[in-house]
């Protein structure tokens, strides 16, 4: 008796768990293009695009290796349109009793192939390198679930840039070092890019049709939609920009949205790329003496630590973690987030990029629009399905704990030991946005002041009865307090007469 296997769009690699259990012989894959996973979320067209590619192409790729494959497109008569009405359609049409699954990466999924009236096995997704029960194992009992620790141990399990029980050059972190602006007199090349194919070119019809009125550019249109293409992106990367990567990781320049970052995510989270090799590529660089110990460090950082850790918490706090809101910040999400109508010329670079390119380095979403909305007291459920649909990287168990607990702090400290907050003088610090806007980043409060000064204070203000005792927050509420009343008022005065201008639609 045959059995169905399901691929998701984010499982595009033959080592996931269901086809290892498959048998080549007598089972069916099924993979499927549906509206319930294309429009949960108003996803971006490039992201669906990305997708949709790299599943039509891995789709035919098993059917080249043997596979007996069935696959929906968007627009198939029939199409059910969502992955449990697909399973039982193709479960009628083979007669097959029961489906094989890979994990799916969200709650709202797995919750949908539960109540499934087929039986859905799901096993692991071990494409990760540390499982729920590992995570579990390490958080409990411990006060406090700090990403350095973990990562620490990630670093030990592996062995990479280790020497011994030892870290490569005599550090666990170099984050330190990677803290400086970028000039801009040196370019950087930026990521590979790839003229789109048949295959491509296909699906770009179909998502401009389908989804065009989504936010977000469809073209021109450049990403990687298969696993060779994805490597030559890898190798182009630590060719040529990983040896800076460290240094400027946490820059932004208006005119260079890319600087040295990867731009690698999108693929590793889809499956075209794992961890092992791209941590692989880095440490190879590192011990050939081509790339620093700062970049190699804080690159392997990203993969082994951040991401990974991500996924534990995720899953650990289980499917309401979306919707935490410690803070009870109410406010909705400005319409400047859909259209970079703002005279805040950071915000306006990194919604525009977002809008352009369906991505935005680490600092342009935690610094930029993160800060913005923690300080302006956006509605952290919105906040986090904007960064859901807009980013082509971003899948639920990667994207909400860094935005519900990194960014927004509306875990209530899980994630972070303090909100990452900041007024402008750190986006004046590490870019060049400043110059350019009508907003003066020197001017605390009143006309032309910058709003994240004052939204700072206004805050730290709003919340000192949770904050106040903080040892990582103590400078600031000293500083505050040590402000004359005159001052305070006026910087209180001015956030809420921004807030007021936010939550009424004006322009600001």
């Amino acid at each position: 008796m045959s059995r169905l296997i399901l691929v998701l769009g984010d499982q595009l690699s033959d080592q996931i768990a269901a086809l290892r259990e498959a048998d080549r012989d007598t089972d069916v894959v099924i993979m499927a293009e549906v509206a319930a996973e294309a429009d949960y979320v108003p996803h971006h067209p490039k992201k669906i695009a990305f997708l949709f590619a790299a599943m039509r192409k891995f789709a035919a790729k098993l059917r080249d290796d043997g596979w007996d494959v069935r696959y929906t497109r968007l627009d198939d008569d029939g199409n059910a349109g969502s992955i449990p009405g697909e399973i039982l359609r193709r479960a009628e049409e083979t007669g097959a009793k029961e489906c094989i699954a890979t994990e799916p990466g969200e709650w709202r999924l797995i919750s949908a192939l539960e109540d499934c009236p087929i039986p859905v096995h799901m096993m692991q997704d071990d494409r990760f390198l540390c499982s729920h029960r590992e995570f579990e194992e390490w958080a409990e009992g411990r006060k406090e679930l700090r990403m350095e620790w973990f990562y620490r141990d990630m670093r030990r399990k592996t062995g990479l840039l280790m020497e011994g029980d030892k870290p490569a050059c005599g550090k666990w972190n170099f984050d330190h070092e990677n803290r400086k602006p970028a000039k801009g007199e040196d370019p950087f090349p930026g990521p590979m890019r790839f003229t789109p194919d048949e295959t491509v070119e296909e699906v770009l019809d179909l998502v401009e049709a389908r989804f065009g009125g989504n936010f977000g550019t469809l073209c021109p249109f450049w990403f990687a939609t298969e696993t060779g293409q994805a490597r030559r992106a890898l190798s182009h990367f630590v060719r040529t920009a990983l040896p800076r990567f460290g240094d400027v990781q946490d820059a932004m320049l208006e005119d260079d949205r890319f600087l040295a970052h990867s731009v690698l995510s999108m693929y590793l989270n889809a499956g075209l790329l794992t961890w092992q090799e791209i941590c692989a590529a880095v440490v190879d660089a590192f011990e050939a003496g081509d790339v620093p110990i700062n970049a190699a460090e804080g690159f392997i950082r990203q993969i082994i630590g951040w991401r990974e850790y991500m996924r534990g918490i995720y899953f650990r706090e289980g499917p309401d973690y979306p919707k935490r809101n410690a803070l009870n910040h109410q406010r909705r999400l400005p319409d400047f987030y859909w259209t970079a109508d703002t005279d805040m010329n950071c915000v306006a670079h990194a919604v525009a990029q977002t809008r352009d390119e369906a991505y935005a380095h680490h600092i342009q979403r935690l610094m930029v629009t993160g800060n913005f909305a923690l300080l302006a007291g956006i509605d952290p459920h919105e906040v986090h399905e904007w960064y859901l649909a807009v980013y082509a990287d971003a899948y639920e168990w990667v994207e909400a704990p860094n935005v519900i607990g990194m960014s927004l702090f509306a875990d209530g400290g899980i994630v972070g030991s303090k909100p990452y907050v900041s007024g402008g003088n750190y986006i004046n610090k590490m870019s060049d946005y400043c110059r350019g806007c009508r907003y003066d980043v020197a001017v605390k409060q009143g006309e032309g002041a910058c709003p994240f000064n004052f939204l700072y204070w206004a805050f730290l203000h709003r919340h000192r009865d949770r904050f106040g005792k903080n040892p990582r927050m103590a400078q600031m509420y000293r500083t505050w307090s040590r402000m004359s009343d005159d001052k305070r008022k006026a910087t209180l005065d001015s956030a809420e007469d921004f807030l007021g201008r936010l939550s009424s639609g004006d322009h600001v």
